[in-house]
């Protein structure tokens, strides 16, 4: 298989009108989801694609029938999807008569990459010489509090994978980030609990085999981070400001791989005709509880008052780092906080990638 093309949505959150929870709280716009789903779909179903990447956040919290209508919906598609589980997936771990657990979700979704597997975990041959392994991120402790992490039974079997298709393109694809995509997001209160508990241990594993590409979601940004020879591709929420989905076109000639990533908008749905002006004012408006915790946590440690004073400054940040490609400067703020705000702009990206995190072409 010498080119190929497919298309990456994120964290769609899925939210049937009766199951809609109205928190205050929220970050994300589940209200357009099914509108701005179908419409994604709309766009990419004449295309020809080879198959669709869907890593995780299914749906908003997990609720039974907004599984139901997800799978049915992606089995009308002409071509084959592939969907792992997010946090809000799989609250819990086992069914109730509301939820699904971790253990019923691979029979929600068969054809789904899922075919009659007892794991929330598989692989797939997306293409011959094109292999998925699609990792399941979610696990609960003992007291059943959700966690980002792989167990040793899912490595065991990871590395089996590994070394069965060394020869093969390999995307992994899991729904906690892997490799950080903002400044000290693995140590940082609000950043990692969207990492991987044990991803330095994955990352090493992936190397070993010469693994080049990982496709995340969990955090809603437009991103892509390199580390260590390894691509990680975050694609945004598709309920959350800037509500994209990504174009791939993989391409081998002169000996390797490149992939030519596009980035599209969903800019209107029925209901939101400016959804991108009012989905970016949305998360404005929620911003400061969030800006003030960025503010006054390490490694800037302000105190409540002096954060007060540039929190309404920083009132579209968040949407801002969620677009992608994004470049901040503030000259009036105090050093310590200028110079860790100006990271946002350019963190773990490859210098050859000139901060493209929406439209930009990897040579594997």
């Amino acid at each position: 298989m010498k080119t190929f093309r497919f298309a990456v949505i994120s964290d769609p959150h899925i939210a049937l009108p009766q199951t809609i929870d109205n928190t205050v709280s929220r970050f994300h716009m589940v209200e357009v989801s099914i509108a701005a789903l179908e419409k994604a779909l709309t766009q990419l179903e004449p295309l020809n694609l080879d198959f669709l990447l869907i890593p995780g956040d299914l749906t908003q919290d997990g609720e039974i029938e907004n599984h139901q209508w997800l799978h049915q919906r992606l089995q009308k598609l002409p071509f084959p999807c592939y969907v792992i589980p997010g946090n809000h997936d799989v609250p819990v771990p086992t069914s109730n008569h509301e939820v699904v657990g971790l253990a019923e979700f691979p029979r929600y979704y068969t054809g789904c990459g899922y075919q009659d597997s007892q794991e929330a975990y598989y692989t797939q041959e997306l293409l011959p010489g094109v292999q998925l392994i699609a990792l399941n991120s979610n696990a609960f402790s003992q007291d059943h509090q959700q966690l980002g992490y792989l167990d040793q039974k899912q490595y065991w079997w990871l590395e089996k994978q590994l070394k069965l298709y060394s020869e093969q393109l390999v995307f992994v694809m899991i729904h906690h980030n892997v490799i950080e995509h903002l400044p000290g997001q693995s140590h940082h209160e609000l950043g990692r609990r969207y990492m991987l508990d044990n991803a330095n241990q994955l990352l090493t594993l992936l190397k070993q085999y010469q693994v080049k590409l990982i496709f995340t979601g969990h955090l809603h940004v437009q991103d892509i981070a390199y580390h260590d020879g390894i691509y990680e591709i975050t694609t945004g929420s598709l309920v959350s400001y800037p509500h994209p989905y990504r174009l791939i076109t993989a391409d081998y000639t002169q000996n390797q791989w490149h992939l030519t990533i596009e980035s599209h908008r969903i800019e209107s749905v029925e209901g939101y005709p400016q959804l991108a002006q009012q989905s970016r004012q949305f998360l404005g408006d929620r911003s400061q509880f969030f800006m003030t915790r960025l503010l006054t946590l390490p490694p800037l440690n302000l105190s409540p008052e002096n954060a007060a004073k540039l929190v309404p400054t920083l009132q579209y940040f968040w949407a801002d780092v969620a677009a992608g490609d994004s470049k901040f400067d503030f000259p009036n703020f105090p050093s310590p906080v200028r110079y860790f705000l100006q990271k946002f702009s350019h963190f773990n990206h490859p210098q050859h990638l000139h901060f493209q995190d929406n439209n930009t072409v990897l040579k594997l």
